[in-house]
């Protein structure tokens, strides 16, 4: 079984990025299921309808978010329409939407669990630890692999979830910093990790943003409007293969290309 994760999705050139890549990814990987962080993919914060149907519309089966989950308020009018947008499930109670999503293909169920890391992140929101366990126990029999999507920050936080997870989960994936790291790995019980898948979108920015605007930030301090790059962009992704004989990652691999 395969899972492909496609990194946080930046603004319309993150947008073009994944429609013009998506049918090479699927005919390289053949992937049974299609993840991908959403979370800037409008204007690079937060998601409308109309970014996430793009999305959807690439062969994406879900998206999960992060930080940004609020930042338009259109959100609030889709996430509970049935649309398969996940949100942290660490928000407080009665927070809009949900944070856990079973996805069911050819009698194959995939749960999609998304987390927010608490280190250097501005919004309090509850244990990721605990709020993942009882995401767990609402899971049990539910599914046949789990993928958690842990949008933190700090790379600690990341890899302390990962081995608390090992054994339990399919995959735990880092994003949020938009920057893919260079250590995934098969945990010794069987989970497939790794610090950060990356990003989909510009690849001659700040993390996305355009480069002279965060340049003029750091040497003058003063605060200045976000604006996605542009130029050429970057697809960022993992593809994980799941044993299905025992349920534990056999490889995870790194993916990533200019455009």
């Amino acid at each position: 079984m395969k899972i492909l994760f496609i990194g946080d999705i930046f603004g319309e050139i993150g947008r073009n990025a994944l429609k013009e890549s998506m049918p090479e990814l699927k005919s390289t990987y053949n992937p049974d299921f299609c993840i991908a962080n959403g979370e800037n993919t409008a204007g690079g914060r937060g998601i409308s309808y109309n970014t996430a149907q793009e999305i959807f519309d690439c062969g994406i089966d879900a998206i999960t978010m992060g930080n940004h989950t609020w930042a338009r308020k259109e959100i609030l009018r889709i996430i509970d329409s049935g649309i398969k947008i996940i949100r942290p499930a660490n928000y407080p109670k009665g927070v809009p939407g949900k944070g856990r999503l079973v996805l069911e293909k050819n009698g194959t169920r995939l749960a999609v669990v998304n987390l927010l890391g608490r280190i250097y992140m501005e919004q309090p929101v509850d244990c990721p630890f605990q709020t993942v366990d009882r995401e767990l126990s609402y899971l049990k029999g539910q599914a046949d692999y789990i993928l958690i999507d842990f949008h933190a920050e700090a790379t600690s936080e990341k890899i302390a979830m990962g081995y608390y997870l090992d054994g339990r989960v399919s995959c735990v994936l880092g994003t949020h910093t938009h920057v893919q790291t260079a250590d995934e790995k098969i945990l010794e019980s069987g989970t497939a990790y790794i610090s950060d898948v990356g990003m989909t979108g510009p690849a001659d920015g700040v993390i996305g943003v355009n480069k002279e605007l965060i340049i003029k930030k750091f040497t003058l301090g003063l605060p200045v409007q976000h604006e996605p790059a542009k130029g050429r962009a970057q697809v960022n992704a993992v593809i994980i293969t799941i044993n299905e004989e025992n349920n534990r990652a056999a490889e995870i691999k790194r993916i990533s290309h200019i455009i």
